[in-house]
């Protein structure tokens, strides 16, 4: 005697085992982090849109992950309205001074001091991303990374261990 519907079986046929249950709904999002995932389904269970759980996922990681993600990086979104495509570059402006001239003689960009720095552009990217495409105030997108921020986090091994090594660096 069965209580309801037939389950479906999740004896998935993976390379690994794995005991994590898949859960379906109308909207996924996929960070590298938990809280980042969880900020940005916070978003649209506010009714936000991929924009803005995208954005909160993005501050929450520039807190819980700051080795792969500051806001001393870039910013980079591809995004569809339902009909179009949009692309977004927020790679960081150039100095006034590069200009062809300044880099001639040289076989590539320098990798190394002052030269191969650009301005970071992954905050101007969020906010032109918002301002195009939000539909929640910046305010509440930006909430959940204000939190982690002030109330801090459980650091991850992996990043524990990266901030380790970080403290071993020589110039």
């Amino acid at each position: 005697m069965t209580a309801g519907p037939e389950l479906l079986s999740l004896d998935y046929a993976l390379p690994y085992p794995s005991r994590r249950t898949p859960a379906m709904g109308r909207a996924a999002i996929a960070t590298s982090h938990h809280l980042a995932s969880i900020a940005g389904m916070d978003m649209l269970a506010m009714g936000g849109n991929a924009a803005d759980a995208s954005i909160a996922a993005a501050m929450v990681l520039t807190v819980v992950e700051p080795t792969g993600c500051g806001i001393g990086g870039d910013g980079f979104a591809i995004l569809w309205d339902g009909k179009e495509l949009h692309g977004l570059n927020g790679s960081g402006r150039s100095s006034a001074g590069w200009t062809p001239e300044f880099f001639q003689g040289l076989s590539a960009m320098p990798e190394r001091g002052w030269n191969s720095v650009t301005v970071p552009g992954v905050v101007s990217c969020w906010i032109a991303l918002w301002e195009r495409f939000g539909s929640l105030p910046l305010e509440t997108i930006a909430a959940p990374a204000i939190r982690h921020a002030r109330d801090g986090f459980l650091v991850t091994p992996t990043i524990a261990r990266l901030w380790a090594n970080g403290g071993q660096w020589s110039v």
